[in-house]
């Protein structure tokens, strides 16, 4: 009896799956190296988002526009309330909070704040849909202040305007109430607030 498969058959499958075993490891690195060249898109979202974290805050100090206004003769204005003193609690108002003056970055101030660089991408979101990262920050019809809106500005130990205390309380916020930052980002897109 013949045997099917004579040694130089066999030998011959093993040169074919030998060349075919090299042409896949080939095909393979080739896609590994040259697959993420091509890809342009994300490689320019990160470089903006590096950018806008790296940008030093500078505090504007902006003069008062002279704006003419018509004065009301002094017999026609109501008397004005006496002055009340604020209670030792600090209240909700943020007319007694010190303004954020000093300069930094975004990212100083997150890494100051303990923030996870891993969640910089979400904080930055956020920050910059809440605040346009200016420390200085006001809802005037909220109250909410700094970088996160916190609300009420007093809930932030510390000033409320100093861009480290804000971030830490938000880091609080974001991970108590949602349990992550990426969370925290999922509902604020969805919601437009948080």
């Amino acid at each position: 009896m013949i045997s099917a498969t004579t040694p130089h058959t066999a030998s011959r499958f093993k040169r074919i799956r030998g060349y075919l075993a090299a042409f896949a490891v080939a095909g393979i690195a080739g896609t590994a190296i040259i697959a993420p060249l091509s890809q342009s898109g994300p490689a320019l979202a990160d470089e903006a988002f590096y950018e806008r974290i790296h940008q030093e805050f500078v505090p504007a100090l902006v003069e008062a526009p002279d704006i003419p206004l018509a004065v009301a003769p002094a017999e026609e204005l109501p008397p004005e309330p006496a002055p009340v003193a604020e209670a030792a609690s600090g209240g909700d108002s943020v007319a007694g909070l010190p303004r954020y003056t000093g300069g930094g970055s975004p990212a100083e101030w997150m890494a100051a704040a303990g923030i996870a660089e891993s969640d910089w991408a979400y904080v930055d979101y956020v920050v910059s849909r809440e605040s346009g990262w200016n420390p200085n920050a006001t809802n005037s019809s909220s109250g909410a202040c700094g970088l996160v809106q916190a609300l009420p500005c007093s809930k932030v130990p510390g000033s409320g305007y100093d861009p480290v205390d804000n971030l830490r309380w938000g880091n609080s916020y974001a991970v108590g109430r949602y349990g992550s930052w990426a969370q925290a980002y999922a509902f604020w897109t969805s919601n437009h607030w948080w």
